[in-house]
């Protein structure tokens, strides 16, 4: 009961209990029935529904006032709890109404522009715009409900681990590594900026130098790139740093923690978090965050890098050119999919062929349910070719294969593209279904073809696997980072390392990154110098906290978990942000803006 002087009760609270009771309520008119002598009104706020009867006979002057009242009209009203005699057992309170003796306009509205519906005729646009009614329907609030009770979660389980909560700067320095910054000008220091952090990555380094041996903070993080559907220019992180850790140790709390979150939040347990190399991942799933919820690993008929446990290139030197010519080629096995008619292969064709995708075609082979194969390729390949592939992939009659070929990266990640688009046409990528793993050890750097130089995969704090140090200087593709990602459902949930804590190191790192000793203590010295003064070993992670939201409600689009979100141009239509400044704003900025002819 949440009692006030407005009210007594909600509206989603009433039962039979309190049939008789006289009792106050407040809410919004969702809508109203007239039926002549008695008028009808369903009463709405964040707790549920309560239906309203009104008599005309007994009080003909609050049923004359009810009848004027339109949709989302602010009322309070006072009246009997009865039971009623048309039950609705699909509401909490569907078993009673409130006999109304008395009605207050607190405040009339306007007709809305969508319907405040579960099910609405508003598109998204019209609802960003009209933010504060879409927060009014079950389904957006029910998803901020589910966001709360998630951080509420998430300090409870970190707070009886010992850490503790610290904020740390919004106003930062900015750095051209990783991301584009959103920069914040400052008209105390003219000509300079400030950046919105993109994580509280130094800082929370810092804590640990600091002593503060267990830091977590639920933190808004900001970022200028290109915007999908599970992005946000600014959004939430559960950031994280440990110190006297090794990687194990930090996988077992963070592990710990998503365990606790299901069983708390969905009363689900999953079990322990399998461990696989980024290496792998890419192999078996051509990604480094697989939806395990389903197997379909890739088998090899071809390789670049052969592997001796499996027969390797039994394709080649057939005539059929895209094979002879192609360093990979490898597959899926669909089971049960081998009667698929001509029509839903050429989808598929069509599928990988699209420019996001970008496979050049697509080779099938159609395990029969009467133990004949059948294939694209027939005039190239004979029967005993055919059932080779077959037993490689464990094909059985009533399998289809589906094969790519190409250059290697690109033909795992169309590979993986066309698995995920299998698991969802056979079923078998069910929302109320979790598997979780820990993809590890991904590379340390990436090279970059353009600008000739190479890039921390992560960001530069991240600490190479202790076996590869050595390769820093004359293999810096092959060293592993000793990083660690969670990924739930094919969606990476969490990531993070263990980091460098020596500035020795740190240097190396830097240098490789082509840092100068100048470019490095301009950028990073204040935390080079802090760990001049005993920095322990630490490690750390964040988990995007939107993402995890979104998991748990079972969606694919982080804004519907986001009370106030940007849309897909990163703007807020509902305030008009961003918007253009006054030219006495910018002058006092130091700001000159050319917005060309």
């Amino acid at each position: 009961m949440l009692q006030t002087q407005l009210r007594t009760h909600t509206c989603g609270e009433l039962t039979l209990s309190q049939v008789n009771a006289n009792v106050t309520l407040c809410g919004w008119v969702q809508r109203s029935r007239d039926l002549g002598g008695m008028t009808f009104i369903d009463l709405r706020d964040r707790y549920g529904i309560t239906q309203l009867t009104f008599n005309m006979e007994s009080h003909k002057e609050q049923c004359e006032k009810a009848r004027k009242l339109g949709r989302e009209f602010v009322i309070q009203v006072k009246g009997k709890v009865t039971e009623r005699s048309n039950k609705n057992l699909k509401i909490p309170t569907g078993e009673i109404e409130l006999v109304v003796e008395f009605i207050e306009l607190l405040n009339a509205s306007l007709n809305p522009p969508f319907t405040i519906e579960d099910n609405t005729d508003g598109g998204e646009e019209l609802r960003m715009k009209y933010r504060y009614l879409d927060l009014r329907r079950e389904p957006v609030r029910k998803a901020l409900e589910l966001r709360h009770k998630l951080a509420l979660e998430v300090r409870q389980y970190l707070d009886k681990q010992k850490f503790l909560e610290v904020e740390t700067p919004v106003l930062i320095k900015s750095t051209p590594e990783g991301a584009r910054d959103f920069v914040v000008p400052s008209r105390m220091n003219a000509g300079e900026f400030y950046a919105l952090p993109q994580s509280p990555q130094t800082f929370k380094q810092l804590l640990m130098v600091g002593g503060f041996d267990r830091y977590f903070q639920i933190v808004k993080c900001f970022r200028d790139e290109d915007l999908r559907a599970d992005r946000q220019p600014e959004f939430t992180q559960i950031d994280c740093e440990m110190c006297f850790v090794e990687r194990k140790d930090v996988l077992q709390v963070f592990e710990g923690m998503v365990r606790h979150l299901f069983r708390s939040v969905k009363n689900v347990d999953i079990p322990a978090l399998p461990h696989i190399t980024y290496a792998d991942a890419m192999r078996n799933y051509g990604n480094d965050k697989p939806d395990t919820r389903f197997d379909m690993k890739f088998v090899e008929l071809k390789s670049p890098a052969p592997n001796p446990e499996k027969t390797i290139d039994t394709v080649s030197g057939k005539n059929f050119k895209i094979f002879d010519t192609s360093p990979l080629v490898a597959g899926i096995c669909a089971e049960g999919c081998g009667e698929y008619t001509r029509k839903q292969l050429d989808e598929l064709t069509e599928f990988v062929k699209r420019p996001q995708i970008g496979a050049s075609g697509l080779v099938y082979v159609r395990c029969m349910n009467d133990g004949s194969i059948k294939s694209s390729v027939d005039k190239f390949y004979s029967a005993d070719d055919l059932k080779k592939w077959a037993e490689a992939f464990d094909a059985k009659p009533g399998d289809l294969i589906l094969l790519l070929a190409g250059e290697t990266n690109k033909t795992r990640k169309a590979l993986s593209e066309l698995r995920l688009e299998m698991g969802t046409r056979m079923g078998l990528r069910d929302p109320n279904t979790f598997s979780c793993l820990w993809v590890v050890d991904f590379p340390l750097l990436e090279w970059n073809e353009e600008q000739q130089r190479w890039y921390a995969m992560h960001h530069p704090f991240t600490a190479p696997n202790p076996e590869d140090m050595h390769l820093l200087e004359t293999d810096p593709g092959s060293i592993r980072a000793n990083t660690y990602d969670m990924v739930i459902n094919g969606v990476e949930i969490g990531g993070g390392s263990i980091r460098i804590h020596d500035k020795q190191a740190q240097a190396q790192v830097f240098k490789r990154l082509g840092f100068t000793d100048q470019q490095a203590q301009e950028q990073f010295g204040f935390l080079m110098n802090a760990f001049q003064y005993g920095a322990p070993p630490h490690g750390g992670i964040a988990f995007g906290f939107d993402r995890l939201c979104s998991l748990f409600g079972g969606a694919d689009i982080i804004r519907d978990y986001i009370a106030f979100p940007k849309n897909n141009s990163g703007r807020d239509v509902m305030i008009d942000a961003p918007s253009v400044l006054d030219d006495k704003q910018l002058e006092e900025l130091s700001i000159k803006v050319s917005l060309g002819s």
